[in-house]
């Protein structure tokens, strides 16, 4: 028995949330170090560059993008910029807003892109995926798909 006060107990969702972030942190890392080993773009790049492939035109307003991918607007302004510098993207100016730009996906991009991605499968696979039947991959998906569904629009 402790001593010292009561025995604190998280609701069961507190233990699920914190559980699914220590997760997401730990996956992301492997990955990471994954595609880090076979000398590939960082899974920040990937994500911008999968959300540019994934565009009508290969081509998206910053802002779109940082609707896409789990980054802050200065992570991805900064990653922006590198891409950019690296040829992996282009900027155009946007004819509607004189202050706003377009990233547009380069054929460099694309290719970063298609190399990455055999890897980063595997990586999902590997820790993530091989842990799980279809069945519970499906009810998942499912679960995930309702959470997001439920959160009210910003």
């Amino acid at each position: 028995m402790r001593q010292g006060g009561p025995v604190r107990s998280d609701p069961l969702y507190v233990d699920a949330w914190g559980r699914l972030l220590r997760l997401h942190a730990e996956v992301v890392a492997r990955i990471e170090a994954d595609l880090h080993q076979h000398g590939l773009i960082s899974l920040t790049w990937y994500d911008v560059l999968l959300a540019l492939e994934n565009a009508p035109r290969h081509r998206l307003r910053l802002s779109e993008v940082a609707e896409k991918i789990v980054l802050s607007r200065s992570a991805l302004t900064r990653s922006a910029a590198r891409l950019i510098e690296e040829g992996y993207l282009r900027r155009e100016p946007c004819a509607e807003d004189e202050r706003g730009a377009y990233a547009i996906l380069t054929k460099k991009g694309k290719e970063a892109l298609a190399r990455a991605r055999p890897v980063y499968w595997a990586a999902i696979r590997k820790y993530f995926a091989a842990a799980l039947s279809d069945d519970e991959t499906r009810t998942l998906e499912g679960i995930l798909g309702r959470i997001v569904a439920h959160l009210p629009a910003r």
